[in-house]
């Protein structure tokens, strides 16, 4: 049986940049209002955090710099997945060395691994860290999906605990729950989806809303894992609207901007993503009011 990294809610936590590069003080000041909320992990890195337009240098910085804040109030779970297996192995073995307790590898993207590519991808880069490796699929981003027969085979690596599972299928979320039980634990890598997913006998959820409302996410995730399932229930259908809001566009384009407004400094993300647009503020503006996020 793998040990969940986490049960509940972990944050896929934005990155502040300003010209400088990363913003720390305000990346401090959200670590900390994260965990003043009692949020359950902190996932720096991600998609969320913009990995794909910072430098190597900018990274390693970022994730030591998260580990360090952090001191082991919460798990510290680094992205360093990267199409080129070489580069995740170096990232990975960068972010044990200074602490990080999982990390999160995303599927390469662009290259088209076929299946049994990404064993081996995955494979190669747990071999070289002794820390868990929650993987990542996403197809939407990356155009490669995880199937439930893969995750079957990765789940018999003793370091791979868990999946990031954003695909949107709930058909698939349940075969590889059905294939591999207690060897694989699940994360709803979708916030529209956690209680369907938990039902299904995920553990928690890696969440961008959680970046604006750590505190009811994080509840939602545990009224379910504690039994009280009406509760849950009610929080993910009336998060939905909110939710819709933090992906009119493209993640995170709309949560940084979210953070703008309740009074962080998060500035706009790197090109090629760019600055919401006023008619989608609006809309996200009204539905922070209507969730009683401002």
């Amino acid at each position: 049986m793998k040990t969940p990294l986490f049960l509940g809610c972990g944050t896929a936590i934005a990155t502040p940049f300003n010209n400088s590069g990363v913003n720390f003080e305000e990346f401090k000041k959200l670590i900390e209002f994260q965990i003043s909320e009692g949020i359950d992990a902190i996932i720096v890195c991600g998609t969320t955090g913009e990995s794909a337009t910072m430098s190597t240098d900018e990274k390693k910085a970022t994730i030591k710099f998260a580990i360090d804040v952090v001191n082991h109030r919460v798990p510290v779970i680094a992205g360093t997945g990267s199409n080129n297996t070489s580069s995740a192995i170096e990232m990975s073995k960068y972010a044990e060395s200074v602490g990080a307790d999982g990390l999160l590898l995303v599927t390469p993207y662009y290259n088209k691994a076929t299946q049994s590519g990404l064993i081996a991808h995955f494979k190669a880069i747990a071999e070289s860290v002794n820390i868990p490796i929650i993987v990542y699929s996403v197809q939407s981003r990356t155009g490669v999906n995880i199937l439930p027969e893969t995750c079957l085979e990765l789940s018999k690596i003793p370091n791979i605990v868990a999946i990031k599972e954003a695909s949107g299928n709930l058909s698939q979320v349940a075969s590889i729950a059905n294939l591999c039980r207690d060897n694989l634990c699940i994360y709803s890598g979708n916030d529209d989806q956690t209680v369907p997913m938990l039902s299904l006998g995920a553990c928690g959820v890696i969440s961008v809303l959680s970046n604006i409302a750590p505190k009811i996410t994080s509840k939602m995730v545990h009224d379910f894992l504690d039994g009280n399932i009406e509760s849950a229930r009610k929080v993910q259908l009336d998060a939905i609207p909110l939710i819709d809001a933090l992906f009119c566009e493209v993640n995170p384009i709309p949560v940084k901007e979210a953070l703008n407004i309740m009074g962080y400094n998060f500035g706009t993300p790197r090109l090629p993503l760019t600055k919401l647009t006023e008619n989608n503020r609006e809309k996200l503006l009204n539905e922070m009011k209507n969730f009683n996020v401002i």
